[in-house]
């Protein structure tokens, strides 16, 4: 049983370990997926764009009619109007009113029908700059993500560096020790790995900062035992970029979001202008409505009997002087109901109403003077957008352009300097090269591989970011 327990807490262990360090590296696609969930800038993108929406769907609904009802119940005390029968009386009432009513627009110079256009236009600009937000925080994760690789390899390669010195330090301490060797020489590799060590610490001090900005990018807490997968060959292609700078910037107009917002708000900009300009027409509309009331001080005459009564007049008959007698009739009050007065108040109506603006302080013509101006200013916006996106698509090509001749310039000189550093590296161990050229040698092929490796991912990310401009942005 003791050793079952002891078995059985070291899978665990093994089994949270590795989730630790399956949790604690990221891929590229987790990398970017994580970005756009967290950053704060897409989120903020995506709620205006969710305001637009909300903006154009209420918009819609402005071809429904209006319906709206109301219910006035209240107590009056004194001289107050009864309102059953507009007199005034000197007692509490208490009453109590109930209307409806209903508006239909039939015509207004078509602005709803144009601000309905011209919402859904301005959602569709939203939509673009949600997309343009999540491709530009792509693209930003691609490009740290690289340097994350980047700096990776160029800690293997100070490390390497490093391992190269120690071993020739080893080799040239115990010469030195048996006087086979001059002094001078020892103390320079000696030197020389010290300088590789501080290279050391630096290329560990830049990973971690590019690390760092990753996570930032991200919105995750930073970790130090956190790694990124590397890219493979095929990922990571070195070939030459095909496209010509004019390809890349018809692509650039016909797909991406940033410029396909700067259009939908220019065309948002024209709907509002006769927006404004409809509302110079007259507005015709249907109405209907209903009403009704109650009042507690409304009653009703009510028969209650008739009596015979002498009116003090007679007539004269053979018989003598006869009184005259007539009937009258005797009534009463009482309170109408609740309902009857509901029922009985009742009253409907219907019509068709016309407003015609005649002056109101030229407010209109100001609102659509207004909205030309806006109109003028987003066409400016738009053909602004499209000339930025010239420059940065010619500027993006020549830096790419620039790259991939310094990568392959840079491809010949390691070659060479590696064999340079090859021989010189004999001939430091046979004794016939002092430790200065041997040191220069080595310095050389350490820089040449050090540049290297900045100018192919430095390429990578150049085309990346064309890729960003055709609207092909992938990994």
């Amino acid at each position: 049983m003791r050793y079952l327990v002891i078995l059985l807490s070291l899978l665990f262990w093994h089994h949270q370990a590795h989730c630790q360090t399956t949790d604690s590296v990221y891929n590229l696609q987790q990398c970017i997926d994580i970005a756009i969930k967290n950053n704060l800038t897409v989120k903020q993108s995506e709620l205006e764009m969710e305001r637009n929406r909300v903006y154009w769907q209420q918009q819609r609904a402005t071809l429904l009619p209006t319906l709206n009802g109301s219910i006035n119940h209240g107590i009056s005390t004194g001289r107050s109007l009864d309102p059953f029968t507009n007199s005034y009386l000197n007692q509490q009432i208490n009453s109590a009113d109930y209307n409806a009513n209903a508006n239909l627009v039939l015509f207004n110079g078509m602005a709803v029908q144009n601000s309905i256009r011209r919402t859904a236009l301005a959602y569709q600009a939203g939509k673009m700059d949600f997309e343009q937000a999540k491709n530009d925080i792509t693209l930003n994760v691609i490009t740290i993500y690289l340097q994350v690789i980047n700096n990776t390899d160029l800690l293997t390669q100070a490390n390497s560096q490093l391992e190269v010195s120690k071993q020739q330090l080893q080799r040239l301490q115990v010469m030195n020790a048996n006087g086979a060797v001059k002094p001078s020489d020892y103390y320079d590799v000696k030197g020389q790995l010290a300088t590789d060590q501080l290279t050391v610490i630096n290329a560990k001090n830049s990973l971690e900062l590019s690390k760092l900005n990753l996570l930032q990018l991200m919105n995750v807490l930073y970790t130090r035992s956190i790694s990124v997968e590397r890219l493979s060959a095929d990922q990571l292609s070195s070939t030459k970029f095909n496209a010509t700078a004019d390809d890349v910037y018809n692509s650039a107009i016909q797909s991406l979001p940033l410029v396909k917002a700067a259009t939908y708000r220019r065309q948002s900009a024209e709907k509002q202008v006769k927006v404004t300009k409809g509302v110079l027409f007259p507005t015709l509309s249907l109405y209907s409505g209903l009403s009704t009331r109650y009042s507690s001080a409304a009653r009703r005459s009510v028969f209650i009997d008739s009596t015979e009564v002498n009116t003090g007049a007679f007539i004269k008959t053979p018989a003598g002087n006869q009184n005259v007698y007539q009937y009258n009739q005797n009534f009463g009050s009482e309170k109408v109901g609740y309902y009857n007065q509901f029922k009985n108040n009742y009253n409907t109506q219907v019509g068709v109403s016309i407003e015609i603006p005649i002056l109101n302080a030229f407010l209109n013509r100001s609102r659509v003077s207004i909205a030309k101006i806006d109109l003028s200013e987003a066409r400016y916006v738009e053909e602004n957008t499209r000339i930025q996106l010239k420059q940065n698509v010619e500027q993006a090509y020549i830096n790419m352009s620039s790259a991939y001749s310094r990568y392959q310039i840079l491809t010949e000189q390691v070659d060479a300097f590696k064999e340079s550093f090859r021989t010189a590296e004999i001939r430091f161990n046979a004794g016939v090269l002092n430790s200065v050229d041997y040191i220069v040698a080595k310095n050389n092929l350490d820089r040449a591989n050090n540049n290297l490796i900045n100018a192919r991912y430095d390429y990578y990310i150049r085309t990346k970011i064309l890729n960003y401009y055709e609207g092909k942005l992938s990994f």
